[in-house]
């Protein structure tokens, strides 16, 4: 399996060259970390190619890790049907800066990042209604982060 995905993953790093910034297999995943601001390109290239059809978003999440410059790591986790196979794609961001709404391409992204933005904090530009969806409108702080 992991020879495969490492085929997946070259053809994958020769379309998104300019994005890509690391590229691993692990567990029986391939995991691609691209540059925030080419999230919507790659996720694109990613659902459209005839040779990926990631066409499923099973989840978007945050992970803090408070000791970094960029603390925040968004996480996209696909799925391709036709394929049968996952991909795990991540963009790293700070308190402050916004990382592209993904609803254009997968529109269930909506609640996935309402969630990442309450829990985490973490902003998304382009999101048709960016406002907590767990916690209380009144709430302050950010349940998730390592510093709450």
């Amino acid at each position: 399996m992991d020879d495969t995905l490492e085929e997946l993953g070259n053809y994958i790093g020769g379309k998104i060259a300019g994005a890509l910034q690391a590229k691993k297999v692990a567990y029986d995943e391939l995991t691609l970390t691209v540059a925030r601001s080419q999230i919507l390109s790659v996720l694109k290239l990613l659902r459209n190619d005839a040779r990926c059809r990631f066409e499923v978003l099973i989840d978007l999440c945050g992970v803090d890790y408070p000791g970094r410059e960029n603390r925040f790591d968004v996480v996209y986790h696909l799925l391709s049907l036709t394929k049968n196979r996952r991909v795990r794609v991540k963009v790293a961001t700070d308190e402050d800066t916004a990382v592209p709404s993904i609803t254009p391409v997968f529109a269930v992204a909506d609640w996935f990042e309402r969630e990442a933005f309450d829990m985490y904090g973490i902003f998304f530009d382009g999101h048709p209604d960016l406002r907590r969806i767990l916690t209380d409108y009144g709430f302050h702080g950010h349940p998730m982060r390592k510093d709450f």
